[in-house]
């Protein structure tokens, strides 16, 4: 931690790294890091690979802030819950410091603080400002907020401990604003992604006596509907409440039909391990990964749904 306040100190132009298409803990992470540079007086950049970014996360703070071009007079980057470098969606020529809660961290970059304990990288930065005596004012705490709720799942995630509880009160205590949070967090859709769950439900198969809901995105769907992929995770989710299920999956084709892959788990099922076959990471519960072109989605089905039958 004192290197990297060090590295910070010496550095004249700072950018911090939200993952490519990120979700509310890589932003709400990176948006934390960024309001406290700028408490520090430094030039700071907030940067993101992806051009289409979901509007749920309009709400944290600096959103509007957010850049897909990297500057090229940056000398010191901060990669927020990129567990690996590819994740990055660039490759900084500066020196590199990486912040993140994943397990699976390749530990890529010059500095790396990995805590694994934590169930969100918005949680190991809560951490690092208190163990530095930084002060979080109302931004800091509504965007560290943003990420613990979306990756503890509305606090409901077996991960779940009383550390997760006193980090939510002290944030709260600290200014944010936990019910912009849950609003935008655990309620916001938009129309696409409610036509987009319509036809997932609908489609929706089960195996394995009803432990396992299987979910089939083609490029049709997410045209027809004009939902992007981050509003497919809705009903991959609340599948996992229906009383027989421990395992949901999700296939989507990409445009280049490419698939992405996401995994849930509410059972014994390791949904990192899973994903670690295509190369994929995460974490128990939730955990993603992606596949060529040489698969179809109903090769890949079949292929994951092999792999899940010799767990459960």
């Amino acid at each position: 931690m004192n290197e990297i306040i060090k590295s910070i100190e010496n550095a004249k132009h700072i950018v911090v790294i939200a993952h490519v298409n990120p979700d509310a803990d890589s932003l709400g992470s990176a948006s934390a890091m960024y309001t406290y540079l700028l408490t520090l007086h430094k030039k700071v950049s907030f940067f993101c690979a992806s051009k289409n970014l979901n509007k749920k996360l309009s709400f944290i703070p600096w959103y509007e802030k957010i850049r897909d071009t990297f500057p090229s007079s940056a000398d010191l980057a901060i990669a927020l819950d990129c567990g690996s470098f590819s994740r990055l969606g660039v490759n900084p020529s500066c020196n590199l410091i990486n912040i993140d809660h994943h397990a699976s961290n390749e530990k890529y970059a010059t500095l790396n603080l990995v805590d694994a304990h934590c169930i969100s990288t918005t949680q190991v930065i809560h951490n690092f400002f208190l163990e530095k005596d930084i002060k979080i004012n109302k931004k800091i705490a509504t965007a560290l907020y943003a990420g613990l709720l979306d990756d503890s799942n509305g606090l409901m995630s077996e991960e779940v401990d009383g550390m997760v509880f006193a980090t939510q009160n002290m944030l709260i205590e600290s200014g944010a604003d936990y019910k912009l949070c849950n609003k935008f967090i655990m309620k916001y859709q938009s129309l696409a992604a409610l036509r987009l769950k319509a036809i997932m439900l609908t489609n929706m198969s089960l195996f394995n006596n009803a432990k396992v809901t299987l979910f089939l995105v083609t490029q049709d769907d997410m045209q027809i509907t004009g939902a992007i992929g981050e509003d497919c995770e809705s009903a991959l989710e609340e599948s996992l409440f229906l009383p027989t299920v421990e395992v949901a999956i999700l296939l989507k084709e990409n445009d280049d039909l490419s698939l992405k892959g996401s995994l849930r788990s509410c059972g014994n099922l390791d949904a990192r391990a899973i994903a670690s076959k295509f190369n994929g990471g995460g974490h128990k519960g939730r955990a993603g990964f992606n596949m060529s072109r040489k698969y179809t989605l109903q090769s890949a089905s079949e292929e994951i749904l092999k792999l899940i039958n010799k767990e459960i």
